[in-house]
């Protein structure tokens, strides 16, 4: 098989098979949680339940006065990575193009330059994150083989995709199969691992501030 025919089969049945089963793992994850048995609670709610579980998620979005000055790469590396990878996603002009290709959608995408500025950022505010894991004892202990797993599965698509877009250290077509196949494996293992976290964290946040409204917990 030649690079063109290898790349081809990537970006085609390789690419159609990792978007099947990632769409397909979402839908089964997501009705295996909503479908669990949960006990009828008859009790009559001691605050607004629905405003409660609105108000949990807002609150649960910002960090806990005085966190960020006890750990400040926990929270702000956080939310800095977490929104440099969705800036690098969704508004970078290729992937806007290839998801065009698969849904017909499209949008605005940001200058080149600025996308450079934010996976350069993106990448550098991961490393910090995954040495302050490894350095500190308790967070070394809370963390298994599987979360360096995924840190290299989210790591790779972004310094592959970055390397791929200027063209550096690898011939342009192999750093672009191997840009494709690591964002595969990382929509393939998406609905199966930690990473689903970001489906269910909205939904999970307000089912907390809900159920906890009926007990007249604030949260």
């Amino acid at each position: 098989m030649s690079e063109f025919q290898w790349l081809s089969w990537i970006r085609g049945v390789g690419l159609q098979s990792a978007v099947a089963i990632f769409c397909m793992g979402i839908v089964w994850r997501t009705m295996e949680i909503y479908t669990l048995g949960r006990k009828l609670d008859i009790a009559e709610p001691r605050r607004i339940s629905g405003a409660s579980g609105w108000h949990t998620i807002y609150r649960r979005f910002l960090a806990p006065l005085g966190m960020i000055h006890l750990d400040p790469v926990t929270y702000i590396g956080g939310y800095v990575f977490h929104l440099g990878l969705l800036i690098v996603f969704f508004l970078s002009e290729p992937h806007i193009h290839l998801i065009r290709e698969l849904i017909g959608l499209s949008w605005p995408a940001l200058p080149p330059s600025m996308i450079d500025i934010v996976t350069i950022v993106t990448l550098i505010t991961m490393i910090v994150v995954l040495v302050d894991r490894v350095r500190k004892p308790l967070k070394r202990f809370l963390s298994g083989f599987g979360d360096y797993v995924l840190w290299v599965i989210t790591f790779l698509p972004v310094l592959s995709g970055y390397l791929t877009v200027h063209h550096l250290l690898l011939p342009y077509t192999i750093l672009l199969a191997l840009h494709m196949i690591s964002v595969e494996v990382l929509l393939i293992v998406f609905p199966f691992t930690k990473l689903f976290h970001a489906v269910t964290v909205w939904p999970s946040r307000w089912f907390n501030g809900n159920t906890n409204a009926r007990k007249g917990v604030p949260v």
